[in-house]
């Protein structure tokens, strides 16, 4: 019997030796991306019967090209070469500090990088990622977490009456908050295809925060990132409607309307908010900013609301009013008197800060200068920033960093 048990150990122990020699060159236990000292990343996937493996990624320069919304970017490809042990290598040029993503190309078909477990998600899109930073303070650094005391972040539901449903947002509250009371709150706003989840996760809003105000360049505060999408309540599998398919500007419920629009309903989120945290109320103490679609509920709510906020951030922002779409945003502006006069009433009101950010290759770089057009012939004082590529998340993270640090003071 002690013979048999000896024998069976044995084969149970070649086992485990052989499951872990397969393991070893799985893909798994190949080590990518790997960021090497010069700033370089070599990219790395076991896949011995592939006939052909290339990356793609933000990381690689952008390939332009026409869609129904203007000329848009996607990233780059590159080819990996395979070594005798079928592991396939690529590897980039020194990178500047950021967070990138990209993904394998696999014999055409785009999988994730299966040695790498940090992933983000975009609408429905799963993307691996990694950051590159080569010293504190650069972007790279600022995205990252770092041995800095860390703020919350929570998962909270509200009730809105006029959207007349349950709906959920991302809260973060700073380090100490506990300890603290009455913070300022900037409500931040996600764009088309996202959800509460897209500016803690693609956008590092944690990170960044922790990071500056660590630092002393952001004044401690409140961030509230709610769902944009008013015919939802959550993120996709986060509530009652199950794990429906996210996708692009498509509505969950299309044969029905939401009952209101994100900017009439938005006065629900101000409420439970200063009914639930430590915030110092008032104009002064809020501001509302966001990306895209965000953008445009930004444009929206702060016009509707005049005295609700003192500081406002256009992010490549989606600005959208009633009116023929055959044309441009300038015209639409002069012929609608209603607009003009929501306009009027927020600049008496006299913000703090208007402050509008945009890429140079961003499909609504024209929507956004012919709405600075207006603003110049008024009079109604802004800032502006003006940054290299298009409409993608590595300009968003810059503009939270920036306009976080404006904010407050």
């Amino acid at each position: 019997m002690r013979k048999s048990l000896l024998i069976f150990i044995a084969a149970c122990c070649m086992t485990l030796a052989a499951n872990a020699q397969e393991a070893l060159w799985s893909g798994t236990q190949v080590q990518s991306p790997v960021v090497n000292p010069d700033r370089t990343v070599t990219f790395s996937i076991f896949a011995p019967k592939a006939v052909k493996v290339e990356v793609t990624g933000d990381f690689l320069p952008p390939v332009a090209f026409d869609s129904p919304m203007g000329k848009v970017e996607q990233p780059g490809t590159a080819e990996l070469t395979e070594d005798k042990n079928g592991v396939w290598t690529f590897t980039s040029q020194p990178l500047a500090p950021e967070l990138y993503s990209y993904s394998f190309i696999v014999n055409g078909m785009k999988i994730l990088d299966p040695a790498n477990v940090y992933v983000n998600r975009d609408v429905a899109s799963l993307t691996s990622i990694f950051i590159v930073s080569e010293k504190s303070g650069d972007k790279g650094d600022i995205y990252r977490v770092n041995e800095v005391p860390h703020g919350d972040v929570a998962k909270v539901w509200y009730d809105s009456p006029t959207l007349k449903m349950k709906r959920r947002m991302t809260v973060y509250t700073p380090a100490g908050y506990d300890r603290g009371r009455n913070y300022p709150v900037m409500y931040l706003l996600h764009g088309a295809g996202g959800d509460e989840d897209a500016w803690t996760t693609l956008g590092r809003t944690a990170q960044i925060m922790d990071n500056l105000i660590a630092a002393g360049k952001v004044k401690p505060m409140i961030v509230v990132m709610p769902n944009g999408n008013t015919d939802c309540q959550a993120a996709p599998g986060a509530w009652s409607r199950g794990m429906y398919q996210p996708s692009f500007m498509a509505s969950i419920t299309p044969d029905k309307k939401p009952v209101a629009s994100m900017d009439e309903s938005f006065p629900d989120i101000v409420k439970f908010v200063e009914s639930h945290y430590k915030v110092a109320k008032g104009k002064k103490n809020r501001a509302i900013c966001g990306l895209s679609m965000g953008g445009g509920h930004s444009f929206a709510t702060s016009k509707r609301y005049p005295d609700m906020f003192d500081y406002v951030g256009l992010f490549s922002a989606g600005l959208h009013i009633s009116g023929d779409r055959n044309k441009s945003f300038y015209q639409l502006l002069g012929e609608n008197t209603e607009v003009q006069q929501q306009l009027k009433k927020l600049f008496t009101a006299k913000p703090k800060l208007y402050w509008i950010a945009i890429g140079k290759t961003d499909f609504l770089y024209q929507q956004n200068a012919d709405y600075r057009r207006f603003l110049d012939e008024k009079g109604y004082p802004y800032e502006y920033v003006e940054t290299d590529g298009g409409h993608i998340w590595r300009n968003w993270r810059i503009y939270l960093s920036q306009f976080a640090q404006k904010i407050f003071k």
